[in-house]
């Protein structure tokens, strides 16, 4: 399975939205380099409000750029960058993936997956009413999060748009993805 980067995006400070950039930079066991979320423990500010010695699983957020033609059926406009992702890309079931796949970027850098996003009040803030087409119960009463995977960078390298994305996938057997 590979896909392909659409855009890649980061931000210095604390911002629902992070802005496109040309190119990022995946920093091993950090994150992305200059970005408020980078580093070895959580920076999410719930979560350091919660534990701040826990380890950071979200280092890089990224999102399947299909999700804003769901919601544009919806009268929603997202674009990359809106929703806070440092990479969105196309052509890969980010959401299907195990935990623990390797996500090989480009030439050097590989992100391996940590689990779900768990989409917050502030989508709303950006959007009214975005956080339902988001997160929601399917008919069994299972909570379904949409709003792209987190890993931790575990070889790093500079990301752009165009770059590929080869999924390799954790031996078997596999464990779905749950909020991190």
């Amino acid at each position: 399975m590979s896909g392909t980067v659409i855009a890649v995006n980061s931000n210095g400070e604390y911002s629902f939205t992070k802005p496109t950039r040309p190119s990022i930079r995946l920093l091993t066991g950090l994150g992305v380099e200059g970005d408020v979320h980078a580093g070895t423990t959580v920076k999410h500010r719930s979560r350091v409000a919660q534990d701040p010695t826990q380890p950071n699983l979200r280092q890089v957020h990224l999102m399947h750029e299909e999700l804003f033609g769901e919601v544009a059926e919806h009268g929603f406009e997202v674009f990359p960058g809106d929703l806070g992702e440092n990479i969105t890309t196309s052509a890969i079931d980010l959401l299907a993936l195990p935990v623990g796949t390797l996500l090989r970027i480009g030439s050097d850098a590989v992100v391996e997956v940590t689990g779900l996003r768990n989409p917050c009040v502030q989508i709303d803030r950006f959007q009214e009413g975005l956080l339902k087409r988001l997160v929601h119960h399917d008919a069994a009463g299972t909570v379904v999060r949409k709003a792209g995977i987190m890993g931790v960078v575990t070889a790093g390298g500079e990301v752009r748009p165009g770059d590929s994305i080869v999924v390799e996938f954790p031996p078997e057997p596999w464990r779905a993805l749950d909020r991190v």
